[in-house]
């Protein structure tokens, strides 16, 4: 098996993508300490855009042509995606594929799922597939061998935040665009040179899926509120998680942080789309700034955007980032539920003294 597949946990009904050919990604890193190693043979560094496969978009302030030097940043397809790209000439009614007894998938269901088939009657296949379908692209954020965010500054950040919203509003019609950043070994990257990544996929994350579910149910009993808008007003008022706050997008600890040091950008002006949105790099940078000077340059962290799904209307945007600074254990894998040992106040006043 090679083409990534979609499948379904039988007893969650969780999606799960199996990807092996991410397996051969080449990789930068060694177990121990992160001590990046310099930009050498790197692929995503400028002057070596034939080490990558032909670039889906650049922004080129001068006149360079496309596939070399002259970039601030710079879009490939990813060459171990986890989705693949349907055939050419595909029509979008191929998206939906019919079971044995009839029923289609949609971004929110999938006939794969056992215990669908199971309620019509029909004899459940418990071990049914579908294909992986989408788009699986690499977001190089700088042409300088950079491993972290933080040496971008503000005008590289600003450029690279850019590219991020470039490159998800070309995927509009794709069920749902995730935008993720791993930086560090600890984190999943597997090289170091700072770059993002997108998924634009055809089907919505059961944990985006809930999100709009909620938010539209509270939208529904007050009459037009936004959630995340009133948990942001509330979070003002109080202060004690509040990190900074600009005329843009505020910087929080989230309520109920999963992760030590947890911080959540959120626009002051309720907007569905992070793609949509202007705002957000600059208070980027200050957060990335406060954990490289707590944890160390280069820090490891993750950074995702929860961006609207295609056809919500309802949403919010945020922008969450975690720095890595313990594993998950047992407990966590087991039952879904995190563990936290840094309160979410304490995190706050801590990057509050910190960030810049």
């Amino acid at each position: 098996m090679s083409s990534p597949e979609i499948r379904i946990d039988q007893l969650t009904g969780s999606r799960v993508l199996i990807a092996p050919g991410r397996s051969q990604r080449p990789d930068d890193f060694s177990p121990g300490d992160w001590h990046p190693s310099g930009g050498e043979g790197c692929p995503f560094c400028e002057g070596n855009e034939s080490a990558t496969p032909p670039e889906l978009e650049a922004e080129r302030p001068g006149a360079g042509g496309a596939n070399g030097p002259g970039w601030l940043t710079r879009t490939v397809p990813n060459l171990y995606p986890a989705v693949v790209a349907r055939e050419s000439g595909e029509s979008e009614d191929s998206r939906k594929v019919a079971d044995r007894a009839g029923s289609e998938s949609s971004a929110y269901s999938s006939p794969a799922d056992p215990l669908l088939a199971s309620g019509r009657g029909s004899e459940p296949d418990m071990f049914s597939t579908r294909p992986a379908y989408g788009a699986h692209e690499v977001i190089i954020n700088s042409p300088r061998h950079l491993s972290s965010l933080a040496e971008l500054g503000e005008e590289g950040m600003a450029a690279a935040v850019r590219a991020w919203r470039s490159r998800m509003r070309a995927h509009e019609k794709a069920a749902y665009v995730q935008l993720i950043l791993n930086q560090g070994p600890d984190s999943g990257a597997s090289l170091e040179h700072s770059h993002a990544q997108l998924g634009a996929m055809e089907f919505v994350p059961a944990s985006v899926a809930r999100e709009r579910e909620r938010v539209g149910a509270y939208r529904e009993r007050t009459a037009g509120a936004s959630l995340l808008g009133e948990i942001l007003r509330e979070e003002i008022r109080r202060g004690d998680r509040l990190v900074a706050i600009d005329d843009e997008v505020a910087l929080v600890c989230p309520w109920a942080s999963r992760h030590p040091y947890e911080m959540r950008i959120i626009p002051r002006r309720p907007t569905s789309r992070f793609e949509e949105d202007e705002g957000g790099a600059t208070m980027l940078g200050r957060a990335v700034g406060a954990l490289t000077s707590l944890f160390g340059d280069p820090c490891q962290l993750n950074l995702w955007v929860r961006t609207a799904p295609r056809g919500v209307e309802h949403f919010h945007w945020h922008l969450d980032l975690i720095p890595r600074l313990e594993p998950s254990s047992a407990f966590e894998m087991a039952t879904g539920v995190d563990i936290n040992i840094v309160t979410p106040e304490a995190a706050a006043e801590t990057l509050r003294e910190a960030i810049t």
